[in-house]
């Protein structure tokens, strides 16, 4: 975790699967919780995907420690690097920023991504617009523009009711945001914008562990654009 790490506990989510643990303040030392306009939100539930108790030891083999980021548009710095340098594997929810940098991430960790609206013709065909894909036990559904709860663009609608995922990434939209969807029975992850183009003021990335069909310890990396 960064220096200056917040740590917030809440009983463990029962509908999700999920609980998170931290959310890492970058970089300043002591910096007290963020409150305003600016604040990126998490709108999951404390009975579903928010939250949180304190992180097992890492013993099990059937379990993948994840990265999730989106909108890099062409920065993948020392910041998220350090952020993700323990994880098993990067999701990538859009808005690479080129090829070459996609090329850059997997070298670094395995990667799985997909194409935004910003990513060029090469990109797009290395990286389709959809990923669907089983992380131990949990089936995953990744695409850039998916909207979230109630508001999901209509063609993440018909992905969402053919595939039935338990865990739906997106991104686009600049803004983190955790939410359980009851209706589908899926936890939701915008993980913000990682990279500094864009009207976020607050850069953010998320951490969380994949264990059987679990979804826990659940954190969160900020850091001020540059």
């Amino acid at each position: 975790a960064a220096e200056g790490a917040e740590t917030r506990r809440r009983p463990s989510a029962h509908g999700a699967g999920i609980s998170a643990k931290k959310r890492c303040a970058a970089p300043a030392p002591n910096r007290p919780g963020r409150t305003g306009p600016d604040r990126p939100r998490s709108d999951a539930p404390a009975d579903a995907a928010a939250a949180l108790s304190a992180p097992a030891e890492r013993q099990e083999t059937n379990m993948k420690r994840i990265g999730i980021i989106s909108d890099t548009h062409g920065t993948f710095d020392a910041r998220l690097r350090e952020f993700l340098s323990e994880v098993d594997e990067i999701w990538h929810a859009g808005d690479i920023g080129s090829l070459e940098l996609a090329d850059e991430i997997a070298a670094f960790k395995p990667l799985r991504a997909v194409s935004g609206n910003i990513d060029g013709g090469l990109t797009r065909r290395v990286h389709p617009p959809f990923s669907v894909f089983d992380c131990e036990g949990v089936r995953v559904l990744m695409t850039h523009i998916g909207g979230y709860p109630r508001r999901y663009d209509p063609r993440a609608v018909a992905r969402i009711q053919a595939v039935r995922p338990r865990l739906f990434v997106t991104g686009h939209s600049h803004i983190l945001r955790v939410m359980f969807d009851p209706v589908y029975d899926m936890l939701t992850v915008n993980p913000g914008a990682a990279g500094n183009y864009g009207f976020h003021k607050v850069r953010t990335a998320v951490r969380l562990t994949v264990d059987g069909t679990q979804m826990r310890d659940m954190e969160v990396g900020e850091w001020p654009r540059e």
